[in-house]
């Protein structure tokens, strides 16, 4: 083996050596008759690119499929990709702009949709390639996607079937556009919704050399008494996504601080337009600043200053609410914007919002932010803000649908983990309103309707057949397309090639567990739930398991707007996937967000480099695992000790699993791995190697190649690469490591007892000698001698067993009988015997006391500190759950620190107390 583990190379060889040998493919590795055990995966965007949350939620998808291909399932990992009508349109539609080509009005429907399968070829896949970085072993083979042949018959049929059940219907909705559906909603479904929000007082500088003086102080009677000379006005907001299509400023005409600037203009930031300033007498001098921002196009009041003061009206929004800046000529004309407003196109109202206020902050035209509560139109379904619009739309009566769903999970046939998920899944069903299920893009699942000329509609899986329902009229079809969760709810049954009968929907229908976000719970997860139930009656699977956020390493919610976006596939660069993959599931605790920090992913790599070297441990000394060797058969204690350690670990990995406990199998195999059989274990057995006794070497050989491939298969669903590296190199095998078969081995039959206490006690000892050792800053070099004050005939027996390997570990140069301890030596204790180091040779003791006194002192002063501000009236009830989890947590750590000091001046004998 190479002195070094090269990861780059490894992960991209290995994962090539799996695709050419069909590892991943459905059935691999199953045993004769073996129960299937399925997952489908969270369809990423065709658009998309791998983030945090998709290798967190990939990397625990792959554990439990790699768990359950080892274990002799028949496994499915059935992978695909979503076609995200509205992501995918914008992308190609941006595309096209930016290479000068056509619009997709230009083009019209048919060839437009031709560019968007061009693009989905040549750069729609790349999230796969990505997903094979981090080592998912989907079958690839049966790669599906939802805008598929097969798969868009399936979406299709559901929708004829609803329609003609009377599930589905077309109504139109009128006045107020909501973004997140991208459709239009009635009055009656605008909620009034009052808001804490903010209002931002922005600074508009004025332009050729303008300045106002500005009172800045008021008599008790409200005159103002002090100026100073200000070059800006000062506007505010509560919406400042907006101020990139402000087209004026408007004062009141009698309003004296500002009336000889009217007609003067304003500069207008990011933007640099050049707006007017407008007497009108919508500007109270009574409120804020008196100076107003106008913004025609997007407020009411606003278009009526417009037009009375001839403003133009800019639209910086898409219909969906996102900013719309590139091949806006609206907002370019008369305009030079900065690269920081460019950056703005595309972004989210709110997330823009964020970057302009940040900008501001930091470009110095924030002038201030105040708390304000006002109200905002909302659409009740999507909780949204509106925007005006006007069109008709399909919906889903969902509430014929939703029974059936809720009664899966209420009977416990679908168990959702963490069960406080349930209530959100309930909540959404059982108050669902009609679901609409049409969108105004041309990519996508086109709705098989078609109109004739009386707009009467006929409802068919293709023209020809709407043509004939329709006694050869000449027809026109619906030209909205299907929303795209409507398709990504068939996605159970349609990606197993539904309706057709096929074989694989037969074994792996129902699925098994659904891994996502709790973001998508009732998007995607009830839909899925609902939809199934309602075409073909059964769950879609038994277990949904829900993760939390992946947030940064201070508890922040990763965004581009903080700068704090980590990527995973940097991370697999630097550290290699196995120590990405390894990271995220040591801390999936279930339910808890992960505090996610780049030295969390350094430390893994370290454990990898761990690995390899033990692996070049049992390389060097001929150690490989052996098909004829018997572990129950081991005689020496150390050896059947790592063998009762391993079957341990080897059961109590599996009912974490079982449990969906990821970070308890990872943090528990991790201890094992690196602790017991790295550093305990390949100790101990040194000597066992180099013993002349060869039936005694030979066993330690094979009880080191044995445990370490039990490392290699328990450690392989976390860090597949290396594994599956040290797997080939270290014998010859017969199969890989990704189908070598899961251990079943019991601490029943291979634990003995009186081993595991014998070794535990032997650590135990050193282990309090190096503690001393640490706490008393004796020289790491150093020898100490070990005083017998006290001992049974079992402590004694066992120290005369283990007496070589004691004084090894601990740097112990004698080991003496004593009637008592000296002065200034340091009492151990252990079962059965009590034993003494002395110190006064090998260091100053009163003066490592005295620090140690004055260490202890300071720890005490510190947890009073943290206990009084715990116990504060309002800090537990008003800090941010993370200060207190923190400050917690910092309390433990002392208090565990303290108790270890004051241990340490208890056990020193003769000090002078």
């Amino acid at each position: 083996m190479e002195t070094k583990y090269n990861a780059a190379e490894t992960e991209r060889r290995i994962y090539q050596m799996w695709e050419a040998s069909n590892a991943f493919a459905a059935g691999a590795n199953a045993r004769p008759g073996a129960d299937p055990f399925c997952i489908m995966i969270p369809p990423p965007n065709v658009t998309g690119v791998l983030h945090m949350g998709h290798a967190f939620n990939n990397t625990l998808q792959d554990i439990l499929i790699r768990w359950h291909r080892m274990r002799g399932f028949d496994v499915l990992w059935q992978p695909g990709q979503d076609h995200a009508g509205i992501a995918t349109q914008m992308v190609v539609e941006r595309s096209l702009a930016e290479a000068g080509m056509p619009s997709r009005r230009e083009l019209g429907r048919e060839k437009f949709l031709e560019k968007v399968w061009d693009w989905k070829e040549s750069s729609g896949g790349a999230i796969i390639n990505q997903l094979k970085r981090l080592g998912a072993s989907c079958d690839w083979s049966r790669n599906r996607f939802t805008m598929d042949a097969g798969f868009h018959d399936a979406v299709l049929k559901v929708f004829i079937d609803l329609y003609e059940k009377g599930y589905i219907f077309k109504g139109k909705r009128l006045v107020n556009w909501d973004p997140h559906f991208e459709t239009a909603i009635s009055d009656v479904e605008v909620e009034q919704v009052e808001v804490d929000g903010k209002m931002w007082h922005l600074r508009y500088e004025l332009e050729n050399g303008e300045t106002y003086k500005h009172p800045v102080a008021f008599d008790s009677d409200g005159n103002p008494v002090e100026y100073e000379t200000r070059n800006y006005l000062v506007v505010a907001t509560t919406r400042p996504e907006t101020m990139l299509g402000d087209t004026g400023v408007a004062v009141h005409p009698e309003d004296s601080r500002y009336v000889h600037l009217v007609g003067k203009t304003v500069r207008l930031p990011l933007a640099n337009r050049s707006i007017p300033i407008v007497a009108d007498s919508y500007a109270d001098p009574t409120k804020g600043t008196g100076a107003v921002k106008m913004t025609p196009a997007h407020d009411f009041k606003d278009w009526e200053v417009g037009v009375r003061q001839n403003l133009p009206a800019v639209n910086v929004m898409s219909p969906k609410a996102a900013m719309h800046l590139k091949g806006n000529d609206a907002f370019l004309d008369g305009c030079d914007p900065t690269e920081e407003a460019m950056s703005l196109d595309c972004l989210d109202r709110y997330a823009a919002r964020e970057r302009i206020v940040q900008l501001a902050a930091r470009q110095g035209w924030l002038d201030k932010t105040v708390d304000d509560r006002h109200t905002v139109p909302h659409g009740d379904r999507s909780k949204m803000a509106i925007e005006p619009f006007l069109t008709d739309q399909w919906f889903v009566d969902a509430k014929k649908l939703v029974e059936p769903a809720i009664e899966a999970v209420k009977s416990g046939k679908t168990k959702i983990l963490p069960e406080r998920y349930a209530k959100t899944y309930f909540n959404w069903l059982e108050n669902i309103e009609p679901w609409c299920i049409s969108r105004q893009l041309w990519w996508g699942h086109q709705v098989p309707v078609w109109y004739d000329s009386e707009g009467r509609q006929y409802c068919a899986a293709t023209e020809e057949e709407a043509v004939e329902r329709a006694g050869g009229k000449q027809l026109t079809r619906d030209p909205d397309v299907l929303d795209t969760w409507f398709s990504s709810g068939l996605w159970p049954i349609g990606t197993l090639g539904w309706p057709e009968q096929t074989p694989e929907l037969r074994r792996y229908f129902p699925t098994d567990v659904l891994v996502t976000g709790f973001d998508i719970i009732f998007f995607w997860v009830a839909r899925m739930m609902m939809m199934q139930l309602a075409v073909v009656d059964k769950i879609p699977f038994h277990t949904v398991y829900v993760h939390a956020l992946v947030r940064d390493q201070h508890g922040k919610k990763m965004a581009k707007s903080l700068g704090n976006v980590i990527d995973p596939l940097d991370l697999i660069k630097k550290y290699g996937a196995d120590a990405v993959r390894f990271t995220l599931a040591s801390m999936a605790a279930m339910g808890r967000d992960l505090k996610l920090a780049e030295s969390r992913v350094a430390g893994y790599r370290n454990f990898a480099t761990k690995i390899w070297n033990a692996a070049r441990f049992a390389e060097m000394n001929e150690c490989a695992a052996n098909e004829s060797y018997d572990p129950a058969s081991a005689r020496a204690t150390v050896n059947k000790w790592m063998i009762g350690e391993t079957a341990k670990v080897r059961e109590f990995a599996d009912d974490a699993l079982h449990a969906y406990k990821f970070n308890e199998a990872a943090n528990t195999l991790y201890g094992f791995v690196w602790g017991k059989f790295c550093d305990w274990y390949l100790e101990f057995a040194k000597p066992l190697l180099a013993s002349e006794d060869s039936e005694l070497a030979a066993e330690t050989r094979f009880t080191i190649g044995w445990a370490l491939d039990q490392c290699l298969i328990m450690l392989h669903p976390f860090m597949p690469f290396i594994t599956e590296e040290i797997w080939s190199k270290n014998t010859k095998r017969t199969k890989l490591l990704v189908h070598a078969d899961w251990p079943k081995f019991t601490v029943g039959e291979l634990a003995d007892e009186s081993a595991d206490s014998e070794i535990e006690w032997v650590i135990g000892l050193i282990e309090k000698v190096r503690s001393n050792r640490a706490l008393w800053h004796v020289p790491p070099r150093t020898y100490l001698n070990l005083l017998v004050i006290e001992t049974d005939s079992d402590a004694a027996d066992r120290l005369e067993r283990n007496q070589s390997l004691i004084m090894r570990l601990a740097r112990i140069r004698y080991v003496v009988p004593r009637v008592a301890a000296p002065k200034n030596s340091v009492i151990i204790a252990v079962d059965g015997a009590v034993y003494c180091v002395p110190l006064s040779a090998v260091i100053d003791v009163p003066k490592t006391r005295e620090d140690l006194v004055k260490k202890r002192d300071k720890s005490k002063q510190n947890i009073a500190v943290l206990e009084k501000q715990l116990n504060g009236p309002n800090f537990i009830s008003l800090a941010p759950t993370d200060v207190v989890e923190k400050t917690k947590e910092k309390l433990h750590s002392r208090k565990d620190e303290l108790k270890i000091i004051e241990n340490a001046l208890e056990s020193l004998v003769d000090s002078g107390r």
